[in-house]
């Protein structure tokens, strides 16, 4: 059986040893160079955790990806903020997956997401968003974009097959789609796969707490007045 009728399957995988090649790359960090081995085993595998999954540093990134393709495994990118996962993400993603074999979803950092949402969000802080995501099974790898970092950094390092964006995202303006393009063999945008938002579902939170509020006040001014009032009668 091949590895990639392996990945299909859903079994576990070898361990992937760094070969000298990889392991004399200049663009290696001191830490990645003395690892000795980057587990891909723990990664595909079906029972594998988030520490084995997620991979912040985009060199060891470089490193796992690599070696995928090496393998013949389709790699598809994505990214964006996934602020209060919704079935929308849910949807999307396992969307994304179908055109490959392997999905890294690369996941905005608060730094990032307050930079360009404004100081409100996100509403949900980053590693619990990495935590959720995690939890996905159609999410194979978990990286980060992070604030003074190139938004098409990532798109480089990685150099999908497949890059999936969004049509509610902001990231990619017509112009850009064309400079990623010379990245990747493909560039395939996805319409919202359902009609909730993370925006919409804020923009509810938000109205409910201030109808809540204004409840509460409607019943306790009165008692407020007449306190006030009965107050103001005895020092008379």
């Amino acid at each position: 059986m091949s590895l990639l009728e392996v990945v299909k399957s859903g079994d576990i995988l070898y361990p992937y040893i760094a070969t000298a090649k990889y392991a004399k790359s200049n663009k290696m960090s001191t830490k990645i160079k003395k690892q000795h081995a980057v587990n891909i085993e723990k990664i595909l595998s079906r029972y594998s955790h988030i520490q084995d999954r997620y991979i912040g540093e985009y060199d060891e990134l470089e490193l796992v990806v690599e070696d995928l393709k090496q393998q013949g495994l389709r790699v598809v990118l994505t990214q964006g903020v996934y602020d209060l996962l919704h079935e929308g993400h849910a949807k999307y993603l396992e969307k994304a997956l179908t055109y490959g074999d392997v999905l890294i979803v690369g996941v905005d950092t608060d730094e990032f997401t307050r930079a360009r949402k404004g100081p409100n969000r996100p509403v949900v802080p980053f590693q619990e968003r990495i935590n959720m995501l995690a939890h996905l099974r159609h999410v194979t790898i978990l990286t980060k974009r992070d604030l003074g970092v190139e938004i098409g950094e990532l798109i480089r390092v990685v150099r999908p097959h497949v890059l999936v964006t969004s049509l509610s995202t902001k990231d990619f303006p017509k112009k850009d789609v064309l400079a990623y393009k010379k990245y990747c063999e493909e560039i395939v945008t996805l319409p919202p796969q359902a009609a909730t938002t993370t925006t919409a579902r804020i923009r509810f939170f938000t109205i409910e707490g201030a109808d809540e509020l204004a409840r509460e006040l409607t019943q306790r001014i009165p008692e407020v007045v007449l306190h006030t009032l009965n107050n103001f009668r005895k020092t008379e």
